[in-house]
């Protein structure tokens, strides 16, 4: 993989986003936002095992757990609240586009990702910051643990 190779799911997802107009985009990030999963009980009932990313506008708190052997795959969690719908769509984003990837998958992934889904007109610069702030939090987390 390329430094600037983006994974299947999250290119699929990137080119569904392209495909549409900017208000449907915004629908499509709303249904990410309802599609985000809660937590699992093991993170739910213990709120202090997830690290809140400060970036985000509204309160968005992550975790992951990397997998062992060659593959070391990432799955993530994240809690926002249901009143935060560009905070939960994107973490929807990232969650169904990098879930379940080894972890050099993830690092590999550019920087620039939220850029390409063409929000960055409908969206403001600061929210924008946010998902970039998601992503790096998540590669800085997985090179802290290697």
């Amino acid at each position: 993989m390329t430094a600037e190779t983006v994974p299947a799911k999250l290119a699929e997802i990137i080119d569904d986003f392209q495909a549409l107009s900017e208000p449907d985009r915004l629908q499509l990030l709303l249904e990410f936002s309802t599609g985000l999963p809660g937590l699992p009980a093991r993170y739910s009932d213990h709120p202090e095992l997830l690290e809140q990313v400060v970036e985000c506008q509204s309160p968005l708190f992550l975790t992951m757990e990397i997998g062992g052997g060659p593959e070391r795959p990432v799955h993530l969690f994240f809690s926002a609240p249901r009143e935060a719908p560009t905070t939960r769509g994107f973490a929807g984003v990232l969650l169904e586009g990098l879930d379940g990837l080894p972890a050099a998958e993830v690092l590999a992934v550019p920087d620039d990702v939220p850029d390409r889904l063409g929000l960055t007109r409908a969206i403001t610069p600061l929210r924008m910051r946010g998902m970039s702030a998601m992503l790096g939090r998540i590669k800085r987390n997985i090179r802290d643990a290697q």
